[in-house]
């Protein structure tokens, strides 16, 4: 074993700075008013999203009892929506989460994720804070805007709502050979991830993502008519740093993606689990209007203090565990 990995993977002078950018962002909520809060970190259910994987942890009651499946937190958002429809009012929280498989320069399986909520945001007006604090933390003052609608046309000449799952695949393969049976947001995800984000420079939101991308954000038309999700992204040199709903407030429609993505992930031969019904049921009790957005603290803080490494702003990196 490295004999040096006892040290931090962060200096101290960057702990530091990260210290006083973490103080910075519970002004910039204390000044607006908005509730922090501490959701736990160990769940009955695990994240459905068929990519994203949930870090399974046993518990017992004594050491010769039954052993019963938890889930760390990928996200603090169904257990944070449970207290909205209680009646919390505008709440946020900087949270420990965790994801099986996701390690690198910009990824570590344990995380710190900024996730906040706006009693009558919609998307667009959430996109204004999201910049306001961006701006503070980093000096960042301009952001690009486009919808996915347009980011496709300008980087890659392509109407997604008229282009074929052939003409995707095509296009696809004209940047980078890809083998592999997709769909249609398969072929989309590939040409955002690999042609469109290196593309960016600067912060960009992307908002108005489609329809069938819309996770646990609400469906609405745009100004062509297009059905599209109420959701955004931010964006900065193609690095992804937000993502953002109007939040979807129907319990039957939440159920319903939730059981669909336990159909993809028995698919793709996914491990099949627990989804959030307490998640359903607090919508059941009426989720009040609002738009939340979840942000990698450690890629704020990476693009705050002009760091390569995810491991250069944390404490203590998963080698250092």
């Amino acid at each position: 074993m490295n004999a040096d990995l006892w040290k931090p993977s962060a200096s101290i002078e960057t702990l530091q700075q990260r210290a006083k950018a973490l103080r910075d962002i519970r002004f910039f909520f204390n000044q607006r008013q908005v509730m922090e809060v501490d959701v736990p970190v160990l769940s009955m259910a695990a994240v459905s999203d068929p990519f994203i994987d949930s870090m399974e942890v046993s518990y017992q009651h004594h050491p010769d009892s039954d052993i019963y499946p938890y889930y760390l937190q990928s996200s603090p958002e169904y257990a944070m929506k449970r207290l909205l429809a209680a009646g919390s009012g505008c709440i946020y929280q900087m949270a420990k989460v965790f994801r099986n498989g996701e390690i690198g320069r910009k990824h570590n399986p344990e995380f710190t994720m900024l996730e906040w909520y706006r009693l009558g945001f919609n998307e667009r007006s959430l996109m204004r804070e999201v910049a306001d604090l961006v701006s503070i933390i980093t000096g960042i003052n301009a952001f690009e805007e486009y919808s996915y609608k347009a980011v496709f046309e300008k980087f890659l000449g392509i109407d997604i709502h008229t282009a074929s799952q052939e003409q995707l695949a095509q296009t696809m393969n004209q940047y980078v050979e890809v083998s592999g049976d997709y769909d249609r947001d398969g072929w989309l995800n590939l040409l955002m991830s690999h042609c469109i984000e290196p593309q960016l420079n600067g912060a960009v939101f992307i908002y108005d993502y489609p329809a069938s991308q819309a996770a646990l954000a609400r469906v609405k038309k745009d100004e062509q008519g297009n059905r599209v999700a109420a959701r955004f992204e931010l964006f900065v040199n193609g690095i992804e740093l937000a993502n953002g709903y109007h939040e979807l407030t129907d319990s039957d429609e939440q159920q319903r993606r939730f059981e669909k993505d336990l159909a993809d992930r028995k698919a793709l031969d996914l491990p099949q689990r627990p989804y959030d019904t307490r998640l359903v049921k607090a919508l059941a009790n009426k989720l009040p209007d609002c738009a939340g957005v979840a942000l990698g603290v450690d890629r704020l803080l990476m693009l705050a203090l002009n760091k390569d490494e995810i491991s250069e702003v944390m404490p203590f990196d998963f080698s250092r565990a």
